[in-house]
């Protein structure tokens, strides 16, 4: 699958404004610009018994960031 990267790094405010109304696909839209962020946030390094460090993404803190955003959509006052 060929991904291309936003040219925009901002979401429009039509999308902000159906998200705050709760609309899914412009909730998903914003899940979507901040998944890498929150992404990087939910990564936790281990280190095993050689010292060695290792990386993985902590799943259940990245649903409660995904949780927290959702959230302060539908609570923002777009007005």
């Amino acid at each position: 699958m060929n991904k291309k990267k936003s040219k925009n790094k901002y979401i429009s405010y039509p999308v902000i404004e159906l998200a705050t109304k709760g609309d899914v696909d412009a909730i998903n839209v914003v899940l979507k610009h901040y998944e890498n962020y929150i992404t990087v946030l939910a990564t936790k390094r281990l280190y095993d018994e050689f010292g060695n460090t290792h990386l993985f993404i902590d799943e259940d803190l990245r649903r409660r960031l995904e949780t927290k955003l959702i959230t302060a959509i539908l609570s923002f006052n777009a007005a």
